[in-house]
């Protein structure tokens, strides 16, 4: 990387795997810390947190003395994806209670902090509203949800 990104440089990285994966590049895994972080001109710790991200998200899997594969599970977009469109498969309406962290985590199983990540994003776009001690609603809907 030759100059220093406002995002983080992980996470340049990490969407760069990630359109590498829905490409079909890693069909038998990825190449190694080492080798990633020769072609990204960063250190391996940059690499380690750019696939620990897509780990966390459910999209890669460490595999012990094989490395780092692609994720055998079926839905691989991005998880604030998959939490954006629960308002539209849980037939969710503005005003009405989003899922809990808790319940988020048991449903795409990832960590909480992930999960975290994730409601962070859909509250600064406009889509939930967090009230402290009654949880999250719906602010507004997204504008992939079909109406009339």
């Amino acid at each position: 990387m030759s100059e220093a990104s406002p995002r983080g440089t992980y996470l340049v990285i990490s969407e760069a795997l990630r359109k590498g994966m829905e490409a079909g590049e890693f069909v038998d895994g990825l190449p190694s810390e080492a080798e990633l972080a020769d072609a990204h001109g960063v250190s391996r710790n940059t690499i380690r947190r750019a696939l620990k991200a897509l780990e966390t998200e459910g999209a890669l899997e460490s595999v012990p003395g094989v490395g780092w594969r692609v994720s055998r599970s079926g839905d691989r977009r991005p998880l604030v994806e998959r939490m954006i469109a629960v308002i539209e498969d849980d037939s969710l309406a503005v005003g009405d209670a989003y899922p809990s962290e808790a319940r988020l985590c048991e449903r795409f199983g990832v960590s909480r902090t992930a999960v975290r990540r994730g409601l962070a994003q859909m509250e600064g776009t406009g889509l939930l509203l967090t009230v402290h001690g009654r949880g999250r609603t719906v602010r507004a809907l997204p504008a992939s949800a079909g109406r009339p």
